[in-house]
Parts: structure tokens; C-alpha cells; sequence
């Protein structure tokens, strides 16, 4: 019989989707869940929490990675702090420019769930030679790298509880001392409709660190609400390249199995709702 595995927006509001529990496992940091489900393929769960599926990463990690990526003119190091999964780092390293995508993740059972049960999530990423994987807190990570990175993501849980750290100028501040001149940092925000003060927050956060930073949204159909992304960077504005220009650069990267990202696309995700423009200025 299939459970309903319930993803919870707020305090009065959420979605859910029926599937059939694969595994459990508490570790040390956190519960983890894999469900398979009729809509979205088998899902991956953090502390009762979805986090990708099968069947709608690309919504996530397309538009996590790619609006930066592309806009930034030539990134050859890229650092993933969380994304265990795999997804983000395979979508960075679609990119022939990518020298190397470091992937710094705190949980090793999430890579080893990953590895096992999400294929059609990393795409084998995890056997890219370009992939350097450190099992560790990103944030110390940070902290210690002489490295710099034209592209730093943070694919990481909601601020929720020990997690709002992640989110906090303190934090901002250590990505941004460990990019190149020229480099962004692109993150995750929350729901504008579901999340308005941390959407809010988040983006005050960012601005205390950063000179441009840029919001868009996406529905991601995981998460069931419209969702909020961001670029941060002193010289980066994607806004400013050109939807032409971002299909010349698919193409010159030999960037391949977009489902979501197109240079139509790019454009598009700027272009905020008047509730949105009101929240996010």
C-alpha cells in the first residue's frame, strides 16, 4: 500500500505524493529516504524534507547551475558545497570550459545512496575524471582553500534549524573570498509565495556581501510551489546576456540534454511578477 509522503511548505500549508518506501537510514547528520512514486520516479528525502526525483531534477539543477554558468564568459573551476546527488556537478560539467567541479558534501551516505539508487540523477558523474570529491563541512572547507572558483553553488537544505547558518552573511562572506575576480555564487532561496521572509531575508543576506545580485524564479514541481534562485556576484548580472548570446555558448560548450535551459529560457526566469518585484526589492 502506498504511503503519502507529505512535503510541508509552512506551519499551514504543503503538497504530497503517493509512493512506497525504498530505504531508511539515520546517520549522523540526518534521515534519509528514498520512495519510489508514480509521478516523480523515485525521490530522495533529508529530515522528512524532498530534495530531487527522477523524473523533475532537471526543473532543480538546470536552473540552479546553468543561468550562472552560462552568463559567467569562460568558468573552468566550479565548487558544489552540499549536492551530494550528483546533479549539480553534472550539469556543471556539461560545460567544456570546466577544468574541474569540486564537490564538497558533509553526509557520506548521501553519495552512497546516490551512487546506488539516483543514476538517473548523477548520470555517472561520480566516474568523470573532472569530479573532485571531498567528504567534509563545505563551510570549513571554504575557510581553508587557497582555490579560487568562477562558479561556487550551494546546493544544500532549506535554512531550517542548524541550517540558517548556511544562509547567513558570515557564510556569503567565505564564498566570496574564495572566487575568482569575476566569479558568482548561485544558491536556492525558497518559495516567494510559501517563504516570503526568507526569500526576503536571504536576499538581504546576499546584498550585505555581494554588489549585484540577481533573484529568479522556477516552478519545481518537487517542491510543489514556484521557487527562488539567486546569483550573487560584485561584476556577474546574467540579466545582462543576451538570450541569442546563451544559445551561442550552449552550443560553443557542447552543452548537451537540456530539458528545461535554453537561451528563451534564460531571459524568461527574470521576469518577475509584481508581488515578486515588491518582495524582492
Amino acid at each position: 500500500m502506498a504511503d503519502k509522503i507529505f512535503e510541508k511548505l509552512n506551519e499551514t500549508s504543503g503538497v504530497y505524493f503517493e509512493g512506497t518506501l525504498v530505504e531508511r537510514r539515520q546517520t549522523p547528520f540526518q534521515l534519509l529516504e528514498v520512495y519510489d512514486t508514480p509521478d516523480l520516479g523515485r525521490i530522495f528525502r533529508l529530515d522528512g524534507f524532498n530534495m530531487t526525483s527522477e523524473k523533475d531534477e532537471f526543473f532543480y539543477h538546470e536552473n540552479l547551475i546553468h543561468p550562472t554558468t552560462v552568463a559567467h564568459p569562460d568558468p573552468k573551476r566550479a565548487l558544489v558545497i552540499g549536492g551530494g546527488d550528483g546533479g549539480s556537478c553534472e550539469e556543471l560539467l556539461k560545460h567544456s570550459t570546466l577544468e574541474v567541479a569540486h564537490l564538497a558534501e558533509l553526509d557520506p551516505d548521501v553519495i552512497e545512496i546516490a551512487k546506488a539508487q539516483f543514476g538517473k540523477v548523477h548520470r555517472g558523474v561520480f566516474d568523470n575524471p573532472k569530479l573532485k570529491l571531498t567528504v567534509g563541512d563545505g563551510l570549513a572547507y571554504l575557510k581553508a582553500t587557497p582555490v579560487r572558483y568562477d562558479v561556487i553553488s550551494m546546493d544544500l537544505t532549506d535554512p531550517v534549524g542548524p541550517s540558517v547558518e548556511l544562509y547567513s552573511p558570515a557564510t556569503f562572506a567565505l564564498a566570496r573570498g574564495a572566487m575568482a575576480p569575476g566569479g558568482a555564487l548561485t544558491l536556492h532561496i525558497g518559495s516567494p509565495f510559501s517563504h516570503p521572509a526568507r526569500v526576503r531575508e536571504t536576499l538581504g543576506n546576499l546584498r550585505q556581501v555581494f554588489r549585484r545580485v540577481t533573484p529568479y524564479f522556477v516552478h519545481i514541481p518537487i517542491y510543489g510551489s514556484i521557487w527562488g534562485f539567486a546569483c550573487a556576484s560584485d561584476t556577474l548580472d546574467p540579466r545582462e546576456v543576451p538570450g541569442a548570446e546563451i544559445d551561442r555558448r550552449i552550443k560553443a560548450r557542447g552543452i548537451t540534454d537540456l530539458q528545461y535551459y535554453n537561451g528563451d529560457v534564460h531571459g524568461a526566469v527574470f521576469a518577475l511578477p509584481n508581488y515578486v518585484r515588491q518582495l524582492v526589492a
